[in-house]
């Protein structure tokens, strides 16, 4: 099931890492993700777009240098109308909704639009907002497998062997 978004006015950056927080997440956990988000319950771990973003606590669960992270609220909003139009695809095509998994996101850079600011002594600069294109696809999974056990014992190595 696809679900794509064009020209959304929200901040590229904060979309692509956003992206990559619900990567490979079922649909159902996503959107609860996303809700926590708004509500600050739980961080989107900053990653790669990191300059100038504050250390959180919350980010510490992620493994992220230096704890990074952020709660981009317009982002969610975006994502979560994205996860809404893509159950509601899964439902007219007759897939079962509990069973999708977000298999590809990808979150590129849309034309920016212009504003003006003005500044000191009658002067004039650019004031541009960086949009994102988002698009994601959503497949049906079976039921999680449990792991089968092993009969055969690990090897190990001579060196271990001898310690022990």
């Amino acid at each position: 099931v696809k679900a794509r978004g064009f020209h959304l006015r929200s901040h590229f950056k904060s979309s692509r890492e956003f992206a990559q927080a619900i990567k490979g997440m079922h649909l159902r956990k996503a959107t609860k993700y996303l809700k926590d988000v708004v509500i600050q319950k739980q961080i989107i771990p900053m990653r790669r777009f990191m300059g100038g973003v504050g250390r959180h606590a919350q980010a510490k669960a992620f493994n992220t240098s230096g704890s990074l992270g952020a709660w981009p609220k317009k982002s969610a909003g975006v994502f979560l109308g994205l996860l809404k139009n893509a159950e509601s695809n899964a439902e007219v095509k007759g897939l079962e909704v509990d069973s999708l998994v977000i298999d590809h996101i990808q979150v590129n850079r849309a034309p920016q639009m212009r504003r003006r600011t003005y500044r000191a002594h009658g002067r004039i600069n650019p004031f541009m907002c960086s949009p994102c294109h988002v698009e994601m696809i959503l497949t049906e999974t079976e039921s999680i497998v449990a792991k089968e056990e092993e009969d055969a014992p690990k090897k190990r190595s001579k060196k271990k062997e001898a310690r022990a």
